[in-house]
């Protein structure tokens, strides 16, 4: 990128027309091919995949994508003839939407038999098919069907919409993330004391951000990814993408300050920062592409759009800014504060003061530091992974409507129902000659083919646990067309989240189903969306400790060659885990345990998210990393000139650390801001990034960091001489662009010696 870079700051016109040429290519792209987003999961290798691959093949219909409208009015039954009139004109809108195959509505002689009905006839519930089998149905028709569903919750009758594909259809940017943005402006405003230069990082990371949005929506058509994948995407990006403009900004400010000419200012700028942007932008897009040696096609997803988010604001950063400074020159700092010379003034003086402390008292830092770290983290031990239902979603929204009413109607277990599939020793008889097919009164109840699965059904139903499990009789769908399996329908007695389901889950598993199973010779699997859910929290939690050590891995040896040491990679690998953990046992004491839930909107508890402490990590580690390098490239500069660990320790802190507080901030401050969406999937990745950077840059880098290295003293830079002589050169500094932190303490000492 180097040479790119250099490019970009000598002919920095042919850069913004390059510029401007792509980001025509790449919305005229997005609009040409855009593709659907999709919220598929693909667990190879799990039994809720063995029970989907046998629905989709022998049960078409049960297989396809669905929703249920739910609904109840304020007073007496569904049967009074004005609600039936508004529920069948709702119904017959929803029949007309392009994506919707059919709707079976409750309003049948035996709906209640079905399941349609609850028992007290308060609450009915209709069942919207969509085309196209297992694939998702596109967003807009999903939007069409909210959107009719929530015109005719009104005047005493409520109506909610719930189903896998509604689940994430209405999930967008929350408005709040402009606040985010206005914190940002104004800690670069203060840090710059400049209109121009506070709005640069804002204005090239939006740049960014719109580039590879539009480039993560192209993909899209060529492999799935979540409906909520942009707007982590562009919490990602906006939050990188400002911090990475922000460091070459300042860096290109601190060689203005001491004399540089605009354009060799720039240059230098990204020589230096820019190559540190880049490698923090390329730990962050490997780390995300880690995720996919957990092989599901749903995390490939998720990582493909926030890397190619990343690499977008990164190469912003590195090519248009450096244009627009060589450019504008001395005009990137127009529109001067009137505190710009007292701010330049006592630039420094607070670390400089702040450092000297820690390293007199380095012990006592670095412990309060990780027995906070580590206090925080404790919630972990107790962490549970589940996909959180719709009744964690705010009161008025259609699917924690459908949620609430379906409970009260049907029980909360109705909410998650698992499928039983039984494949048959022998095939059975669909139904009696002159039978109606769907008709409860023309079931079979004597075919001896499905004696075993009945026996499976009585001890499904029997089971602690279980409120009711279907028997399976021809005619009613329960089996297949070629009479060779049959689908038992469990209802659990609770939630979708609560543990108790999963617990029955594993129970019916290994306990139920087997003995049965064996004894009739029957082959039996469970599968429905919240078995899926549970194998997917499996995989992943299996998986995580891999890829956690693959990732530190190869951070450790990406920092043994910038730093050529092995203590300062080793402290900077593993205080990444420290953070990590902080971050995630703050999320699980505020979304599965409840603590502060009201100060960030978490309307319930529930478990955490099983995608996201992998997502969580491969985006923090490369954030991270990007402090470390900061901090200590800084410090290795002045190791390398002094060979004084206490002097290089503290120089380090003054010459990085008010740019790694700054980026800190504004990235704490975009990623708190989708906290208070609706979406709890973004709420919960918006607090778990916002306090992983916190705590990362203010309690790890800042003081833990800082006070090891005092501690360890020259240590910190022993690498074997044979080790070295095989490591490749690399440096985020040259020694000739590499310039003295001035230490504004030290000039006062020697000021005051002088004149002594």
């Amino acid at each position: 990128m180097g040479a790119v870079s250099r490019w970009a700051v000598n002919k920095p016109w042919q850069a913004v027309i390059v510029w401007i040429v792509a980001l025509v290519a790449i919305i005229a792209s997005a609009a040409l091919f855009r593709g659907e987003f999709k919220d598929t999961f693909n667990l190879p290798d799990t039994e809720s995949t063995a029970a989907t691959n046998i629905l989709v093949e022998q049960f078409p219909a049960a297989a396809t994508q669905q929703a249920s409208v739910v609904f109840s009015p304020e007073s007496g039954t569904i049967d009074q003839p004005e609600v039936q009139t508004r529920i069948d004109e709702l119904l017959a809108s929803i029949a007309e939407i392009p994506a919707v195959e059919s709707v079976e509505t409750p309003y049948v002689p035996d709906g209640a038999a079905r399941g349609l009905v609850s028992e007290d006839q308060t609450v009915g519930r209709a069942t919207v098919v969509f085309a196209g089998g297992s694939t998702t149905p596109p967003v807009a028709d999903i939007m069409t069907l909210i959107d009719e569903v929530e015109a005719a919750n009104s005047d005493g009758l409520t109506v909610g919409v719930a189903g896998q594909a509604v689940e994430f259809a209405g999930t967008e940017p929350p408005k709040s993330e402009i606040f985010g943005i206005l914190v940002g402006f104004a800690i670069m405003l203060f840090m710059f004391a400049a209109l121009v230069a506070a709005s640069m990082p804002i204005l090239v990371a939006l740049i960014g951000l719109g580039a590879g949005l539009g480039i993560v929506t192209v993909i899209a058509g060529f492999t799935d990814i979540a409906t909520f994948g942009p707007t982590l995407a562009a919490m990602i990006g906006l939050g990188v993408g400002i911090d990475y403009a922000l460091f070459v900004i300042n860096r290109y400010r601190q060689a203005i300050i001491v004399g540089r000419e605009p354009k060799d200012a720039a240059l230098e700028a990204v020589n230096t920062a820019g190559r540190a942007v880049v490698f923090a932008g390329t730990a962050v897009v490997i780390a995300l592409l880690g995720l996919f040696v957990l092989g599901i096609s749903f995390m490939n997803g998720l990582a493909v759009g926030a890397a190619v988010t990343v690499v977008m604001v990164m190469l912003t950063a590195v090519t248009l800014l450096p244009a627009v400074i060589s450019l504008l020159g001395h005009k990137t700092f127009a529109g001067r504060m009137p505190w710009s010379e007292r701010s330049r003034r006592n630039e420094g003086r607070g670390l400089s003061r702040y450092s000297r402390t820690l390293q007199k008292r380095p012990l006592i830092f670095g412990g309060l530091a990780l027995v906070f770290m580590l206090a925080l983290a404790t919630p972990v031990l107790s962490m549970r992974l589940g996909f959180p239902d719709a009744g964690g979603k705010p009161e008025g929204n259609t699917s924690r409507i459908a949620y609430d009413l379906t409970t009260e109607g049907f029980g909360a277990g109705a909410n998650g129902p698992f499928l039983v599939v039984a494949e048959l020793p022998a095939a059975a008889q669909l139904c009696a000659p002159g039978a109606v097919p769907g008709e409860v009164s023309s079931i079979i109840f004597d075919d001896p083919a499905l004696t075993g699965v009945n026996e499976l059904s009585a001890a499904l139903a029997a089971t602690p646990g279980v409120a009711s499990a279907s028997p399976v009789y021809g005619c009613t769908g329960a089996v297949s067309q070629d009479g060779s399996a049959a689908i038992i329908s469990v209802i659990p007695t609770t939630g979708p989240q609560d543990e108790e389901t999963s617990d029955l889950l594993q129970t019916l598993r290994t306990d139920v189903i087997p003995p049965v199973a064996q004894a009739n010779e029957l082959t039996a699997y469970v599968g429905g969306a919240t078995a899926v859910t549970s194998d997917f929290t499996d995989v992943l939690a299996k998986a995580l400790p891999v890829f956690l050590s693959v990732v530190v891995l190869l951070g450790f040896l990406a920092l043994t060659v910038l730093f050529r040491s092995f203590i300062v990679p080793l402290i900077g690998a593993l205080t990444s885990l420290l953070s990590f953990g902080a971050a995630l046992g703050a999320v699980v004491a505020v979304f599965q345990w409840g603590n502060f839930a009201s100060l960030f909107g978490v309307t319930s508890t529930g478990p955490i998210l099983p995608f996201l402490p992998v997502m969580l990590f491969a985006i923090l580690f490369g954030l991270s990393m990007d402090y470390q390098v900061f901090l200590v490239s800084r410090m290795q500069e002045e190791w390398t000139r002094t060979h004084d660990n206490r002097l290089s320790v503290r120089r380090g802190l003054i010459g990085s650390g008010r740019v790694v507080m700054a980026a800190a901030a504004i990235m704490f401050s975009v990623f708190i801001s989708f906290v208070f969406g609706d979406d709890n999937t973004i709420k919960m990745f918006g607090l778990a990034l916002a306090l992983a950077v916190l705590f990362d840059a203010f309690v790890v880098r800042l003081v833990l960091v800082p006070s090891l290295m005092t501690v360890l003293g020259k240590a910190n830079w022993y690498l074997p001489a044979w080790l070295d002589r095989l490591l490749p050169n690399v440096h985020v500094e040259t020694e000739e662009e590499a310039q003295e932190i001035i230490d504004p303490l030290e000039d006062e000492t020697s000021e005051v010696g002088a004149k002594a």
